[in-house]
């Protein structure tokens, strides 16, 4: 008997629909992906079929990485390798534009326009779902020495916390202010957001008042 017959119905789902997945789309699908292709409503069930699919040797896990799923075998049995091309792109929103500059008050900027995507390629989320992962357009010229300038679009993860030194999107509720900025925290009260211009002078603000909506994980370039 072949290793694929001791498959159930679920599971040989399971592996044709990610061959078909990772052939279209370069990067392997989610847990929630994975439910609604094969008609299973629990991402628990999901991932009891994956741990069997393991076991069985078609699938590898990695527990540290955003889609960190590997088919590394067929219903065949034929070993696969799916490098990523760099062809491939995935279509994340845009979200509107994000100040870099003295913030100005644009809460309606980072609110997602539906009729506006952007397409990058995969190797530009660094592993990142991206369903986690939005782009913002920005305005302003604070950020010019991390090489950021207006009109360039910055790719972020979502994400309400920060490390010091992290480049993110914060919204500053009691200015009604949105900005790009370097964010580090000064004490347990305060957050200072550091522009990375050579005339520009850092912005401190209540820690209570400051948002993060997100971390930037790369930049597109524009052509100016």
């Amino acid at each position: 008997m072949r290793k694929s017959d001791k498959l159930s119905e679920r599971q040989r789902n399971i592996v044709l629909f990610m061959d078909r997945y990772v052939t279209d789309h370069g990067y392997p699908p989610t847990i929630r992906e994975i439910g609604e292709a094969t008609k299973i409503n629990s991402t628990s069930v999901v991932n009891y079929n994956l741990n069997k699919l393991v076991t069985l040797g078609y699938l590898e896990r990695s527990a540290t990485k955003s889609r960190g799923l590997r088919l590394v075998k067929n219903l065949t049995g034929r070993r696969l390798d799916y490098p990523v091309r760099a062809a491939e792109s995935v279509s994340l929103m845009m979200a509107g534009q994000i100040v870099a500059g003295q913030p100005v008050p644009v809460p309606e900027d980072i609110y997602p326009d539906e009729h506006d995507a952007i397409e990058v390629t995969p190797m530009m989320l660094n592993g990142v779902d991206p369903a986690e992962v939005f782009a913002l357009r920005v305005k302003g010229d604070s950020m010019i020495d991390a090489m950021i300038g207006d009109g360039d679009v910055v790719i972020l993860r979502k994400t309400s916390t920060a490390r010091n030194g992290d480049m993110v999107a914060v919204w500053l509720d009691e200015r009604s202010e949105t900005t790009l900025k370097y964010f580090y925290r000064e004490d347990s009260e305060h957050i200072r957001l550091q522009p990375a211009h050579p005339t520009m002078d850092p912005i401190i603000v209540s820690a209570k008042h400051c948002h993060v909506q997100g971390r930037v994980l790369s930049v597109l370039r524009m052509l100016h």
